[in-house]
């Protein structure tokens, strides 16, 4: 099974809206395996978004992000990059398809809400970066066999 990670940004935890989207995750069947709320620095940002370096709004991006601390998630599942990259939708807000978390949730390019990674590669990356190899569980949820062919796991 495949781990990917999140970030419930800032705009998630001010608008209250961390159960909701988490709710998203756990019905489509996404097993929760790793949760923390964490302040991010500048640091720890300037690492995460070093592809952002040479734009014009890689500060404003990076002050966004610190306002308020943020929820770090790790969810596992059958092709779980692929699977909560289409449950959170384009990384515009207003180009997001209704349905999907930035498309009910979001207005803004930026301001978008939640933060997942774009590969598995990337995955494995993001989560050395924001967890320690202890705070990631593995279990096996009893209801398994409700979510998926026994092939399949």
């Amino acid at each position: 099974m495949e781990k990917t990670f999140v970030i419930l940004k800032p705009g998630t935890v001010q608008r209250g809206l961390i159960g909701e989207i988490i709710n998203r995750f756990e019905k489509k069947g996404l097993l929760l395996v790793g949760m923390k709320m964490f302040w991010l620095t500048d640091e720890i940002l300037s690492v995460h978004y070093a592809h952002l370096r040479d734009k014009p709004f890689f500060q404003r991006v990076k002050d966004a992000m610190v306002v308020c601390p943020v929820v770090l998630c790790c969810w596992q599942g059958k092709d779980a990059v692929r699977v909560v990259r289409t449950i959170v939708g384009a990384t515009n807000g207003r180009e997001a398809l209704p349905g999907t978390i930035r498309g009910d949730y979001s207005m803004s390019m930026q301001e978008n809400i939640i933060h997942a990674s774009d590969s598995l590669e990337t995955a494995e990356i993001e989560l050395k970066r924001f967890f320690r190899e202890e705070e990631l569980y593995d279990y096996c949820p009893a209801l398994i066999k409700n979510l998926y062919a026994n092939d399949e796991v």
